[in-house]
């Protein structure tokens, strides 16, 4: 496919290696986040399972508590939304789930060896020199899509940007793709809803038909979902229209004690999640209406054709009473839609009671 520039933005671009496009297989990308409990081999162990479970990328989560969150400020908070179910302060659960720095080149180096793409999303800029060299695209989480000043210094580092775009309007998304936008033509837009309970309610307010929204604003534009919500469905419905890019959080067991673990993906959910999914991109086609290569015989047994009620002899008239339509249809016999074509015509040979007729049945 031709890439496609719509004033400054790309329809397709590469992660490494993989190309992202709209005729492209889904691009899935495992976040680990806080799920490594605080544990460099976990974290490793979390890679191992994500490319058995057959993700594109492992993405983790870089930031420090004092860089992304003000304690006082939670603490003296009425409303904490899914975060009042967390045993510990906000501050300390922030504290407890950071990715240490230091292990980064450890988990590029376990990702290598998985043959599995590393990403991560960086909170605060200091670690954006840590961590660039080892990395090929940019996640920008929702919570920062107001921070323009961090969004424009990350998309100056001219690799691709995935945009979520979690607890926001049209507004808010405009000015952050704008932002992008100018520095850096590689963005994936993704539709995004962060409450993070896993409840089935919110699959009422996951709205997937924000993307055809986006569509229409960003023609071409590469469009992904950043997903939290349980099983399969926003997923297959994401990428029926149009979605290229998934991310969901992963864990290797849904009850262990974390902030992510309970809405995650196992490893089991997280390969039938990619078999529909490959299952989906197989059925989409191209959208051009033909006689698919499969049914080239059902065009055969299952349609009708005209064919005789009475023996005729040479000469003899085809009538609408002595013709009736049948199947099945073998190749080149006449279709009942073009009946009026043969009426009172008369036959060259001798036709038996129930033979198909031919155009070449026919005199002149």
């Amino acid at each position: 496919m031709k890439v496609v520039k719509m004033n400054n933005y790309n329809s397709e671009f590469k992660i490494n290696d993989r190309l992202i496009s709209i005729d492209s297989p889904t691009y899935f990308i495992a976040d680990i986040a806080s799920n490594h409990d605080n544990d460099l081999d976990r974290a490793i162990d979390l890679i191992h399972e994500a490319k058995k479970a057959g993700a594109d990328a492992v993405k983790f989560q870089h930031f420090t508590a004092d860089t992304i969150v003000s304690d006082y400020g939670f603490k003296n908070l009425d409303s904490l939304s899914h975060q009042s179910s967390w045993e510990k302060s906000v501050y300390d659960t922030y504290k407890d789930a950071e990715c240490n720095v230091n292990w980064t080149e450890e988990l590029v180096r376990a990702s290598k060896r998985e043959n599995i793409e590393f990403m991560t999303t960086p909170y605060n800029f200091d670690v954006l020199t840590v961590i660039d060299r080892y990395v090929n695209a940019y996640k920008i989480g929702s919570g920062d899509i107001t921070w323009i000043d961090f969004i424009e210094e990350i998309s100056k580092l001219n690799k691709p940007i995935l945009l979520a775009t979690g607890a926001s309007d049209l507004e808010d998304t405009k000015r952050a793709v704008n932002s992008v936008l100018s520095y850096n033509s590689n963005i994936c837009l993704m539709q995004c809803n962060t409450n993070y309970t896993g409840s089935l309610e919110n699959f009422k307010y996951i709205n997937l038909n924000v993307l055809k929204t986006f569509s229409e604003i960003y023609p071409n534009m590469i469009l992904g979902l950043s997903d939290h919500s349980p099983y399969h469905s926003a997923v297959l419905g994401a990428i029926a229209l149009g979605a290229r890019i998934i991310e969901k959080h992963f864990t290797d067991d849904n009850s262990r004690v974390g902030p992510d673990h309970a809405f995650s993906i196992n490893p089991e959910t997280w390969k039938d999640m990619i078999d529909r999914s490959r299952e989906l991109e197989n059925a989409l086609g191209d959208g051009i209406k033909r006689i698919e290569e499969n049914e080239q015989e059902t065009v055969i047994v299952q349609r009708r054709c005209i064919r005789l009620k009475d023996n005729l002899n040479e000469n003899d008239l085809i009538t609408k009473d002595n013709i009736e339509f049948l199947r099945p249809a073998p190749k080149d016999s006449i279709e009942p839609y073009k009946v009026n074509e043969i009426i009172n015509k008369k036959v060259n040979k001798f036709k038996n009671k129930g033979d198909a007729l031919y155009f070449n049945d026919l005199m002149g």
